[in-house]
């Protein structure tokens, strides 16, 4: 192949995933993306001084929304892997199989990205070496995926109901799994199963991923010309939800002898499961009928997001920056806030073009296609 042909090639070539992705639900992911970049930009650089002010109580307010929206996510596309191997014939053994390779493939990932914020931080992180074994967002979806794949003998239509009722089985139990004693089990245990602030434990966040689940069930046994009325219902629910959990949540009298509603209570998760579904119905709007398909700077950050999380956490707290950590005014963490986010998106389209240019040269092609999103 000459080289004008090879340029002809790749400036012709899509990314080989696009037809098979879902945007709205790259856009979804976008948002989430954008939100976490701010808080995270606000967290590591505003001035210690400045956290009672409204600017940075509003940019951790809403920041809070981000990992749930990433595990819905995560649910969406599990229950599509399900449908296809179910689709495909695959015996039940292999069906759940396929969902424990998935998470593997996400510990995996938590892992290397641990070992590199240590490596990247050394000789300091000698002194902080048990961060290797924290929970983080990675780790709580890998294990969610691991606890749901049990879902997979089930067939579409039934996941609809059973992951929605799991999901809710698991926010309802998040206040009563923190009452109990958990002084004899071993810390890394507690991590990963017990409500804290400091992890992401599979009480109460993996409730997102099991409703992701019974959502992207609905979108895999709902027709094409059903899918509009289908996000109507969806934003009329998150309405729902959101009234529901915050009037439950006000109550003067509860179920549980001992509940914390920023940490496990289940009125705050069906809230945040609301806002959700609102943030979805309008993704699929704004991209159907206005982005549609034109090049969208919140989709491009939404079909990169694992390598921009991964990229600006280093970027944002390792010690690039250090000189600025926790100490500039809010103009100023704005300005930072615009920097990261220009350079994300940068990067997610260096990222995207690379694709391009992979998938248009025969001997780099990628043998499997991704399961369609």
């Amino acid at each position: 192949m000459n080289n004008t042909a090879l340029a002809e090639n790749i400036a012709q070539a899509k990314p080989a995933v696009k037809s098979n992705r879902l945007g709205y639900l790259d856009w979804t992911r976008g948002i989430g993306a954008a939100i976490m970049l701010q808080g995270h930009v606000f967290h590591a650089f505003t001035n210690k001084d400045l956290r009672q002010d409204s600017p940075y109580i509003l940019s951790q307010f809403i920041g809070g929304m981000p990992p749930a929206i990433f595990l819905f996510l995560t649910g969406i596309t599990l229950a599509f892997l399900m449908d296809s191997s179910e689709r495909k014939g695959l015996s039940t053994r292999n069906r759940i199989t396929t969902g424990l390779s998935r998470a593997a493939y996400l510990f995996a990932l938590a892992f290397a990205f641990r070992v590199q914020l240590f490596i990247f931080a050394l000789p300091s992180s000698f002194d902080r070496w048990s961060d290797l074994l924290r929970v983080d967002i990675l780790n709580c979806m890998g294990f969610a995926i691991a606890a749901v794949s049990i879902m997979s003998v089930f067939s579409t239509a039934d996941r609809i109901r059973h992951c929605a009722i799991l999901g809710l089985g698991i926010a309802v139990a998040s206040p009563i799994i923190s009452s109990l004693d958990w002084s004899g089990v071993p810390p890394l245990v507690r991590m990963y199963i017990v409500p804290d602030y400091n992890f992401f434990s599979f009480f109460p966040w993996g409730s997102f991923l099991a409703f992701g689940v019974s959502a992207g069930s609905i979108i895999r046994v709902a027709r094409g010309e059903h899918v509009e009325r289908l996000m109507q219902w969806g934003a009329l629910a998150g309405f729902g939800l959101i009234v529901g959990g915050q009037y439950f949540s006000d109550l003067p009298y509860s179920l549980y002898s001992k509940s914390d509603f920023w940490l496990n209570s289940p009125g705050l998760t069906l809230i945040k499961l609301g806002v959700i579904l609102l943030m979805l119905s309008f993704a699929y709007v704004w991209h159907t009928y206005v982005v549609k398909e034109n090049w969208s700077w919140v989709c491009q950050i939404g079909t990169t997001s694992l390598l921009v999380y991964w990229v600006h956490t280093e970027l944002v707290y390792g010690r690039w920056f250090w000189m600025w950590k926790e100490n500039l005014s809010v103009p100023q963490t704005v300005a930072c806030t615009i920097v990261v986010f220009l350079l994300m998106i940068g990067l997610s389209t260096i990222k995207s073009r690379w694709n391009q240019v992979r998938d248009s040269i025969p001997f780099l092609q990628r043998r499997l296609q991704p399961e369609p999103e």
